[in-house]
């Protein structure tokens, strides 16, 4: 039986969109067991932490795996080509993680932690928190990779950490909804009161700060008086 060139071709081109097909399918899977990883570290360190300082900087942690069809838009808008090679290099929010804290300062203490670690790797940190978005948005960005043992080996797989105080969490919460109630196009009028909240929330957050740390000399002055006073008698 003779097969020209063409035959061989598109047969090939179907062979590797077949693999393609059953290599994605496999990807939910291997960015489920990523975050999973993610999270027992996540809660190793709150347990630390409460069990070192008495309390968490961590107020609540929530994780999601991007719908296929959101990851395909996004391709699209950036213009890359749909294939799994330039989805595992470039689209990096794949699996996601949100940590909420208390501070701001908790949230720099959290990545600088994360930045030591040796069972994970950073790869990219975008600071929204130093440098808001223009529409007010605030967050710390975190673009992390998490090894996963299998068969054929070690693999680490992308996933990105939104950090945020429980202000910017609300604002953004907001700022979502908002969003997709006018159909991604907001009136002039709400975009300037978006950004005046987001400033007001950021005033909080340094509001909020400020008073942590009045508490937190007042109670270290109150340890030392009584320390004081014990030596004394």
């Amino acid at each position: 039986m003779q097969v020209h060139v063409k035959d061989l071709q598109q047969w090939k081109a179907n062979e590797d969109f077949a693999r393609q097909i059953e290599e994605f399918k496999a990807l939910p899977a291997l960015y489920r067991h990523a975050l999973n990883e993610l999270q027992n570290k996540i809660d190793i360190i709150r347990t630390e932490w409460q069990v070192r300082d008495g309390f968490s900087p961590i107020e609540h942690v929530k994780s999601r795996i991007k719908e296929p069809k959101s990851i395909i838009q996004k391709m699209e808008r950036k213009g890359y080509d749909l294939c799994l090679e330039n989805m595992e290099n470039y689209i990096h929010d794949i699996a996601g993680m949100r940590i909420v804290c208390a501070f701001v300062k908790d949230i720099y203490r959290l990545v600088d932690h994360l930045s030591t670690r040796e069972d994970m790797r950073v790869l990219e940190i975008k600071d929204y928190i130093a440098h808001p978005k223009p529409n007010g948005y605030q967050s710390l960005h975190v673009i992390v990779a998490i090894p996963l043992i299998l068969l054929e080996g070690t693999r680490w797989v992308k996933a990105e950490i939104q950090l945020r105080t429980l202000a910017m969490d609300f604002w953004a919460s907001m700022e979502h909804i908002l969003y997709y109630k006018f159909d991604k196009q907001l009136p002039t009028h709400v975009a300037d009161e978006l950004k005046e909240a987001a400033r007001a929330a950021d005033e909080l957050d340094q509001k909020m700060l400020r008073l942590r740390r009045e508490i937190l000399e007042l109670t270290e002055g109150d340890s030392n008086g009584s320390s004081t006073g014990l030596r004394n008698t």
